[in-house]
């Protein structure tokens, strides 16, 4: 137990920074997403496929390739020389845009899954366009999606690992330098066995709120 509460506190600066990741990620990416969903949906073609594309290279590409891009864009795009500051918002940007466009994706099939009918229904009720979004297809869409952002939210926790590339210390790097120090894998299943904390977490809060939204069943 000594040994396992050392590990704890040598990989604790990570754990702090997986999860600032984490949540930074999903404070940015769940309303771009919905800002990407709109622009995917858009009835002008040229714009709905401008956004097609984006996510799909966003979505085809892998992250790690993404966050590369990101952090050393500036410099061979425009020059600017990077800093160990600009790693930590390289990886907070490079989530943010791969997580919005999947959520972008689950977005549009929960609101694609309303019937016209409620849109007419509104219309005759004398509602806007935003009134009718915001009050009678948004409420529905959060009810829909629910399962598969969660899925997405837990795949998130994972990924905070895949930030090593841009020698970002979060949780799992510092646990693999431990191990490393220490010739033992011990480190690594503590890491693990946080993030089936945090997901098991995760998933139970998730829930929770699935249960609550069900309130016509």
């Amino acid at each position: 137990m000594d040994y396992i509460l050392s590990v704890i506190q040598q990989i604790s600066v990570g754990i702090g920074a997986s999860l600032l990741l984490f949540v930074l990620t999903l404070v940015f990416s769940m309303p771009l997403g919905l800002l990407i969903c709109f622009g995917r949906m858009s009835k002008l073609r040229p714009v709905s496929i401008i956004f097609e594309f984006i996510i799909s290279v966003l979505r085809g590409t892998p992250l790690m390739l993404q966050l590369v891009v990101v952090f050393f864009g500036p410099y061979y795009v425009l020059g600017i020389p990077v800093s160990n500051t600009w790693r930590f918002w390289a990886a907070i940007v490079g989530f943010s845009i791969n997580y919005a466009a999947y959520f972008a994706e689950i977005y549009r099939s929960g609101i694609q899954s309303i019937p016209k009918g409620q849109y007419e229904a509104a219309d005759v009720l004398g509602y806007t366009r935003t009134q009718t979004f915001c009050k009678i297809i948004f409420p529905q869409m959060v009810k829909r999606v629910l399962p598969p952002v969660t899925n997405e939210i837990i795949t998130l926790t994972k990924d905070t690992s895949l930030a090593f590339v841009l020698a970002y210390a979060e949780m799992f790097t510092l646990a693999k330098q431990v191990a490393a120090a220490q010739s033992s894998i011990a480190p690594l299943f503590v890491a693990g066995l946080f993030y089936y904390i945090f997901n098991y977490v995760v998933a139970y809060v998730m829930n929770v709120v699935e249960r609550k939204l069900a309130y016509y069943q």
